[in-house]
């Protein structure tokens, strides 16, 4: 598990509770979503999704099985971000997911449950193997953000596959070829340097203290 900035290492999931009566196949299926329900559920669109993909492939550089969960504030900049890897083969489900993404959200920033709105908004991106196509293993990643960010107090953002292909936003229809999962990261200072001077802030800055900050917590 890593966080804000330093690079990603791996370890497993680990949901902190159980799904009552066990996980059947017929529970399992309803805790996830598919694309058409995602695309139904509001989900806010990113501004410059590939800078927000680009900025956490090069902190974070994922390999297939990854997840990067991340926090931006109402101006799209990164507050915190935190990966960490699925290495249980078992079938995918979506209780297991929120638990692990509700932990390390827990660990990398406080809560926003005071709140009557949400201000914050978590986005996923996750590396995996195969085609940008929607499968059951993204379906439960979608349901698994979506009840994390309302046990959190955060707003449901993106969820962005990230292949040999490229990366995906799922349920949008947008995506591009770089980065990919089998392309080199950019180094930090050259995707600063290529960033609009509006948009330096979106992935430095101010944000990598608070990233340093609540990874010392």
């Amino acid at each position: 598990m890593t966080f804000g900035f330093a690079p990603s290492s791996a370890t497993s999931i680990s949901a902190f509770s159980t799904p009552p009566g066990g996980a059947d196949s017929v529970n399992r299926l309803a805790r996830m979503l598919e694309p058409a329900e995602w695309a139904s559920a509001g989900i806010p669109l990113l501004r410059s999704p590939r800078e927000v993909v680009s900025g956490l492939h090069s902190r974070h550089r994922p390999t297939p099985a990854t997840a990067v969960v991340a926090v931006l504030d109402h101006e799209e900049r990164l507050t915190a971000s935190a990966s960490f890897t699925r290495r249980d083969t078992a079938a995918a489900d979506g209780w297991d997911f929120r638990n692990a993404l509700l932990a390390h959200l827990r660990r990398v920033i406080p809560h926003d449950l005071r709140r009557r709105t949400p201000v914050r908004t978590a986005v996923l991106l996750y590396c995996r193997d195969g085609d940008e196509r929607w499968t059951e293993e993204d379906g439960a990643w979608m349901w698994g953000l979506r009840d994390a960010c309302t046990l959190h107090g955060l707003r449901c953002g993106a969820y962005i596959t990230l292949t040999g292909g490229g990366w995906q936003v799922l349920g949008e229809g947008r995506g591009g070829r770089r980065p990919s999962s089998l392309s080199e990261p950019a180094p930090l200072a050259d995707l600063v340097t290529e960033q609009r001077p509006a948009a330096l802030t979106r992935t430095g800055g101010g944000s990598a203290q608070a990233l340093r900050r609540s990874a010392a917590r």
